[in-house]
Order: structure tokens, then sequence, then C-alpha cells
């Protein structure tokens, strides 16, 4: 007789991430995460109390996928614009995941959700080195660029509207300059 499989949290995790990322986070529960994994549901309530439990974990995961595409540029003042095309890329790459982390309901205002993100303080500073705003008016003029970046992001996810990575990268760059330049302009008329 063969032996028995032992299945770790990180092969049940793995597996639920797979389906997710096929099927989406509708599909999840212990028997399909069980058939992906070719067992009974046994393995998966001996290594997790709850199904909510194994979710926390895998959204974790996702959470760090989503992190490892955002800080592809690093800190160079030049990075901003490649971390709002990371962000839509990562829509684009893994819509599953996109709308489990940023297409939910939530009860936050646009900054809020931004300074919810653990990475919006890095991407505001990250956006001062090119912008030369201070820390609270980068913070303002981030938020309005994110919502600009987080239609774009939606649309790709949800394939409303098929884009070229040539016409983002324009569309990204030309927009947020504009925006750039206007907020500028704004700021000094208003002194």
């Amino acid at each position: 007789m063969p032996p028995i499989r032992k299945y770790t949290k990180e092969d049940i995790v793995e597996a639920t991430y797979q389906l997710i990322k096929e099927e989406g986070i509708s599909s999840v529960n212990a028997r399909k995460v069980a058939g992906k994994l070719g067992c009974s549901v046994q393995p998966i309530f001996h290594n997790f109390t709850t199904m909510e439990e194994l979710l926390s974990e895998v959204h974790r995961k996702i959470y760090a996928k989503y992190q490892e595409y955002m800080m592809r540029g690093g800190n160079d003042p030049k990075s901003y614009k490649q971390m709002g095309l990371s962000y839509i890329e990562f829509a684009a790459d893994y819509p599953e995941f996109f709308k489990i982390l940023f297409m939910k309901e939530t009860s936050l205002d646009a900054e809020k959700f931004v300074m919810a993100d653990a990475i919006g303080d890095h991407v505001i500073k990250v956006g001062q080195k090119l912008s030369g705003l201070s820390y609270e008016e980068q913070k303002k003029f981030h938020v309005k660029v994110w919502i600009f970046t987080h239609g774009i992001a939606c649309l790709v996810a949800t394939k409303t509207i098929q884009f070229s990575k040539t016409e983002i990268e324009e569309l990204l760059t030309n927009t947020v300059l504009e925006m750039l330049m206007g907020y500028i302009k704004n700021q000094e008329e208003d002194k």
C-alpha cells in the first residue's frame, strides 16, 4: 500500500491561491480546494480551524504578490510612473486577486483607502522626489493619480476595455504630467 500523502498548510494555501487565480473567490469552498489537491477535506480542517482562517492566509499570499509588483521600481523617482504601471499590470495578470484587494465595498474615503495600503506611504514618498511637493501636497495629488490609475486597472481587470501596454503607458504618462502641471498651477494661484 502506498504511503498516505501529508498535506502541509503551504500545500493547501497554494491550492486555494491557484483556485482563486483560476476561478475567483466565489468558487472557493473546502470541497473545491480538496479537489484541487486530490484529497478529502480532512487535511484542510486538520491544518485550518475554519475556511476563514485559510482564506486569511491566502489573502496574505495575494497581498505579497501585489507588493512584489509594486516594489519593482524601488526608490528611484522615475519609479513613481512604474508603480502606476505595475498596479495596472497586476490587475491584468491577476484580475481575481486585484478584485479581492481593490474592488470590494469599504466605508473608506479615497485618501484613507490609499493610506490603508501598506505601500501607500512609500508611493507618496517616491512621488515627492519626482514632484518636489511636500508630503501632504503629494498625498493629495497622489490620491487623484490613484483614482485615475485605479480606473484603468479596473477596466483592465474586468476586461471592459482592451488596452495595449503602449496605450496604458502613454495614458498614464501624459495624464499624470498634465495633472501635476495643473495641480502646481492651482497651488500657485491659491497663494
